[in-house]
């Protein structure tokens, strides 16, 4: 079955060029034009991802963002119009995977969805038999695709989640940035170092909620190692 996409958008012109480039690649594409009938498409079908615009009018995309988040763990790729980091930022923090600024290349918006997909479709597919991950009082079920911290549940995006695992997988090594955004993205997609910052200080603030005061340390001029989790 091919990876159903919805796309939100206003511009019929940007709906254009996504649904060609989509098609081409061999997904499945619907469409909504404002917020919240976005917002209503996404609660009520079953979606591999969405491709959400920011700048919506009237509910714009960061609401859109926050009140599907409530309910669904579903990739979310933002597009923006803006220059401004903080929007994407923003994006991020509440919960989005991934953004692509405009105007965008539509190959470059095609890799970003193989990259997310990949690794969405491929926790998903992971040997059932596989044992929990575990560090400290974190415990990380990919078969689940669940996240705890001393039984108490937390909720990740698709990419804090393959975040965590790949760092729950060697909880002693002190890893890069580059290496992290090479492990979740793949060696040929450029990410910025923010874009990691942000998924990381979501994944502490969060595990910190949990009660997990420990949860990543920083390795100034190195990296990123699993604190002790306790």
């Amino acid at each position: 079955m091919p990876s159903k996409v919805l796309v939100v958008d206003d511009d019929p012109n940007i709906r254009e060029v996504i649904a060609f480039a989509l098609q081409k690649a061999g997904y499945t594409v619907e469409f909504s034009v404002d917020g919240s009938s976005g917002l209503q498409h996404a609660r009520q079908n079953a979606f591999d991802l969405i491709v959400l615009d920011i700048g919506l009018p009237e509910m714009d995309g960061l609401e859109v963002c926050r009140e599907f988040r409530k309910s669904s763990d579903v990739p979310i790729l933002f597009l923006t119009a803006r220059d401004e980091e903080i929007d994407r930022v923003l994006g991020l923090e509440i919960g989005g995977d991934d953004y692509v600024t405009k105007p965008f290349s539509p190959r470059e918006l095609v890799a970003r969805i193989k990259a997310i997909l990949k690794r969405t479709k491929g926790q998903q597919v992971k040997i059932k038999e596989r044992q929990p991950l575990r560090h400290g009082k974190v415990e990380l079920d990919t078969a689940r695709h669940f996240c705890a911290f001393d039984g108490r549940s937390v909720a990740l995006t698709a990419s804090e989640f393959a975040l965590l695992e790949h760092m729950l997988e060697r909880p002693q090594v002190v890893l890069s940035r580059q290496s992290l955004i090479d492990a979740i993205y793949g060696p040929n997609i450029h990410v910025s170092d923010r874009t990691v910052d942000s998924h990381i200080r979501n994944i502490r603030r969060k595990l910190a909620e949990a009660g997990c005061a420990e949860s990543i340390a920083t390795v100034h001029g190195v990296g990123l190692r699993m604190g002790s989790c306790q």
